[in-house]
């Protein structure tokens, strides 16, 4: 009897085994017919590309697609958002699947036909637009998976949804957006999603590779507002009046002995950026007034709070010093980046058969931020990194996300959507 019930078993682990490989060569096969058309896709986004919570006809070309192929499409959420969700033929988890849809003021620079030419207003000024982080493949490689699970809807053990977010770079001054936005109206909910997976193209890593990082993964965002208010008076005679200049430049680099000299940075890595200074009209006129506005990125909850104090410490002080008064805003923003780890050990082997194992590798983390953090705030998720960077390059000659020469091997592509696939699946067999 015993010996039957263990036949049973191999035979049960067999058929699930062969099944999951026909659902995935079916998947491989999918992947390779609709590859070009993944592309066009990402270059019609590029050619296109629509600023933060503007994403108007990049959102009407998603819907259409997602309406296409049957799915419950909503639109509207958080501004410009679309979610489609497909049904299953086979009751299981609901699985989320990401992919930002905005654009960057940025001026391409990048000589291919596809190239974006689009001008538009950001913050008062006239600006280009560009797709200078890779949202246009992240949206892309999505439309593909979609289509791809939907060709094999009956054999889903569970519910795909696929969100469509606007506004990852930051909604525009006044306005809410992005990934808290979508949290807030509910994406997460209605049907209640389990677990979410996403991505990210990467400019510095090879294409055909992935990376990846259990728990903290990418940092935590915070504004920092910084006001020094001193003494007006003439430049020749600085006694007579307090310097807000001299205070700010104390103050800046103060700041940096809280990163050298008071965090400990063999826990994780920690960075204080001042991006923009101003004050004064003349040569001969000490101001009343500076501002300087910068960025705080942490790895860690707890450094971050510690920061977050010893910089109001650090700049009262040094302003109290020299008779002049300073006002500290710190704003949160994206928190950290953190990827369940009982969740990237379980899906570990989906990453490496969709790519090879010895193409996929942990990598250290990274102090840019992402709003996928909100996402995992409320449910697992895992973040990973598809490398875009061509065959033979090497990382410090490509071009650095943000910038006007980011450039992307569209061959990443059709890795993005199996590996996607991939993940859906083997979490509903898991």
């Amino acid at each position: 009897m015993i010996r039957i019930l263990w036949c049973l078993l191999v035979v049960i682990n067999f058929t699930t085994a062969r099944a999951d490989g026909t659902l995935k060569e079916q998947v491989n096969r999918s992947a390779d017919r609709i590859e070009s058309k993944v592309i066009e896709w990402r270059r019609h986004f590029h050619r296109f590309p629509e600023l933060s919570n503007r994403e108007f006809k990049t959102a009407k070309k998603v819907a259409e697609h997602l309406t296409h192929l049957g799915l419950e499409v909503k639109t509207g959420i958080a501004h410009t958002g679309v979610v489609g969700l497909l049904k299953g033929g086979k009751p299981g988890p609901i699985v989320a699947l990401r992919a930002d849809m905005d654009a960057l003021p940025v001026t391409e620079r990048v000589d291919v036909p596809f190239a974006s030419k689009v001008r538009a207003e950001y913050n008062g000024q006239d600006v280009g637009v560009m797709h200078a982080c890779g949202h246009d493949t992240h949206m892309a490689i999505l439309m593909g998976v979609a289509e791809i699970l939907c060709s094999m809807k009956n054999d889903l053990k569970g519910s795909v949804k696929f969100i469509f977010q606007p506004a990852e770079e930051g909604a525009p001054q006044g306005e809410e957006g992005g990934a808290r936005l979508m949290v807030k109206e509910g994406v997460l909910e209605n049907p209640k999603v389990d677990v979410i997976f996403g991505l990210h193209v990467w400019a510095l890593k090879e294409v055909g590779t992935i990376g990846y990082r259990p728990e903290s993964t990418m940092a935590s965002s915070d504004g920092l507002r910084i006001t020094v208010k001193g003494k007006q008076t003439h430049g020749s005679t600085p006694w007579t009046g307090v310097d807000p200049i001299t205070v700010s430049a104390q103050i800046i680099m103060g700041l940096q002995t809280i990163i050298s000299r008071q965090t400990e940075l063999t826990e994780d890595a920690a960075v204080i950026t001042i991006g923009s200074i101003h004050g004064g009209v003349r040569s001969n006129i000490i101001p009343d007034q500076v501002e300087m506005i910068g960025t705080i990125r942490t790895l860690d909850t707890e450094m971050q709070d510690k920061i977050h104090e010893k910089i109001r410490l650090t700049v009262t002080k040094i302003a109290e010093s020299a008779g002049a008064v300073a006002d500290v805003r710190i704003s949160r923003g994206y928190p950290v980046t953190y990827n369940d780890p009982g969740l990237t050990a379980m899906m570990l082997p989906s990453l490496k058969a969709a790519a090879g194992a010895e193409n996929v590798d942990l990598i250290k983390a990274i102090t840019g931020a992402e709003d996928f953090s909100f996402y995992q705030q409320q449910i697992p998720g895992l973040f990973f990194f598809l490398g875009g960077m061509p065959k033979g390059k090497k990382p410090e000659e490509a071009a650095p996300h943000h910038s006007p020469d980011f450039y992307i091997d569209e061959s990443a592509l059709k890795l993005g959507v199996r590996a996607l696939s991939y993940l859906v699946l083997d979490y509903m067999e898991q």
